[in-house]
């Protein structure tokens, strides 16, 4: 069954998201699910260069307190996911594109969750700028992709249109936030959903057959609440 996700990876919600499905596949490894990425930017009139990222956030979240206060629950978020950020070495809100490109071709080589996991990493934990090309090469070949071939078509516009015309889709289909899971093309469940949840998603599916016709909802924050 197809489990697609709406993401970008400079979410923090969309990281902390998929580490809680991960727990859940992880526990259930005879999960039906077949994952597929897919592009949304959180900024998509970013300048290509990024922006520095205190200046960013202070404008778009109403100020450096507001900015300080959403970090703080992002964090506790994370922490119970297992999941750490090292808010102090990000100096850079990235442009995406080229990002959710190099999404789009791992996609191709079968490596999608691979190189989705090494963005993540990257921003949230490393602080490396995801709109550097060469960063993300580096991404590439850690994941066992060509890093000879990346670099040369992130020199390109290769798939660009393709991305901002699936991002401006899922704007047409309702989608303001991210994350956001389409469960067997017909089901949405916005945010970063608890681990348990996805294990009540996989049991219904396995015992029951396709979920019904709908939207699940909760109180997980992410795909409508505040983010970066």
């Amino acid at each position: 069954m197809k489990l697609d996700i709406l993401s970008d990876p400079v979410c923090p919600w969309c990281y902390i998201g998929k580490a809680l499905l991960d727990r859940a596949l992880t526990e259930r490894p005879d999960h039906p699910f077949d994952i597929e990425w897919h592009p949304f930017q959180l900024n998509p009139d970013m300048e290509a260069g990024g922006r520095d990222r205190a200046a960013h956030l202070a404008e778009k979240l109403g100020g450096p307190d507001r900015a300080a206060e959403i970090q703080a629950q992002i964090d506790a978020r994370a922490a119970e996911a297992g999941l750490t950020i090292d808010w102090a070495a990000i100096t850079v809100t990235p442009n995406t594109l080229d990002a959710h490109r190099l999404i789009h071709w791992a996609g191709l080589d079968g490596r999608q969750g691979m190189v989705v996991d090494r963005l993540f990493a990257a921003y949230f934990r490393q602080g490396r700028d995801i709109g550097d090309p060469d960063v993300l090469a580096d991404i590439a070949e850690d994941a066992g992709m060509d890093r000879a071939m990346v670099a040369r078509l992130l020199a390109t516009d290769a798939d660009a249109e393709s991305i901002r015309a699936r991002d401006a889709h899922a704007r047409d289909r309702g989608v303001t936030g991210v994350p956001t899971f389409i469960v067997g093309e017909r089901q949405a469940v916005p945010g970063a959903q608890p681990a348990e949840l996805w294990l009540d998603v996989i049991a219904e599916i396995t015992g029951q057959g396709a979920p019904q016709p709908g939207t699940v909802t909760g109180d997980a924050p992410g795909a409508n609440g505040p983010t970066q």
